[in-house]
């Protein structure tokens, strides 16, 4: 399988979608609906841009599936996968604040994390025009540069990359975690776009990075794009990387992080929050 063709094809689709944002973005963002709750917002880029991205794709490589966050999930007949989200970040661009991307991927496999295999991936940052591209076997590269992992000297060294979900049982439990962890690290980062950060770990802009409750199109390229880089991308417990918790970052450091996380519980059930309905 050429991987190397599947970067190129993931790059293209990712820039193409990434000025499709640029030219079409209004002064003023509404939101056309919302998801898991209220504050979870879908806008008409979101679903313009996936639209546009299905396209493509069933132009390109009719035998693939289709797995999007804004659209029903399209069959396929070659194992493969094209996981994408249109806007990594939507929140910040509803706002305006200069943090969201457009993330290809394609994956081998089931549709799954923890199981599948990626093979090629590009992450486009939508306000700055920087794109991280990866291959599997093949390395990450950000606008052709290629990438490696910083390796800090020590836990409480390193700048921490994270970010919260939308359900207030959620933000609550999170808020705990990040309580056990800030005064074990450097500072703390929440950009709000997870492909994002886990390419600015792949260039040392961040030396750890962990998140619970990503979705697949959340991680799908950012994940292989930092561990072409060097990165240890997992989850805690043993698992891979997923919904219940991904960590990044270079070992033996990580390993700090991992053993952290689970001495905060930073997957176990999340109680109501106070004050919250239901």
């Amino acid at each position: 399988m050429d991987v190397e063709a599947l970067r190129a094809l993931a790059r293209s689709l990712a820039c193409e979608a990434g000025e499709q944002v640029r030219a079409g973005r209004p002064e003023r963002v509404e939101v056309a609906a919302t998801k898991s709750n209220d504050v979870d917002p879908v806008t008409d880029m979101d679903r313009a841009v996936e639209a546009q991205l299905r396209r493509r794709i069933a132009a390109e490589r009719p035998n693939d599936a289709i797995l999007g966050e804004e659209g029903d999930d399209v069959a396929g007949t070659s194992g493969l996968t094209w996981v994408l989200d249109p806007i990594d970040g939507t929140v910040n661009y509803l706002y305006g604040v200069a943090s969201y991307a457009v993330s290809v991927a394609v994956v081998a496999g089931p549709v799954d994390p923890e199981r599948w295999t990626a093979l090629a991936g590009c992450v486009h940052s939508v306000v700055d025009g920087h794109t991280w591209t990866a291959a599997r076997g093949g390395g990450a590269e950000r606008d052709g540069r290629p990438l490696r992992v910083n390796r800090p000297e020590s836990l409480a060294r390193s700048l921490l990359g994270t970010g919260f979900g939308y359900a207030p049982e959620r933000r609550a439990r999170q808020g705990e975690v990040l309580a056990h962890v800030l005064p074990r690290v450097r500072d703390i980062r929440r950009l709000g776009s997870a492909a994002i950060d886990l390419c600015l770990l792949a260039e040392g802009g961040l030396d750890l990075y962990y998140e619970r409750g990503l979705n697949p199109w959340d991680l799908a390229a950012g994940a292989l794009v930092a561990a072409e880089a060097g990165a240890w991308v997992g989850g805690l417990r043993g698992r891979g990387p997923g919904s219940a918790m991904t960590v990044a970052g270079a070992t033996p450091v990580v390993t700090e992080l991992v053993r952290l996380l689970e001495d905060a519980d930073a997957d176990g059930a999340e109680a109501p929050a106070k004050g919250a309905e239901g």
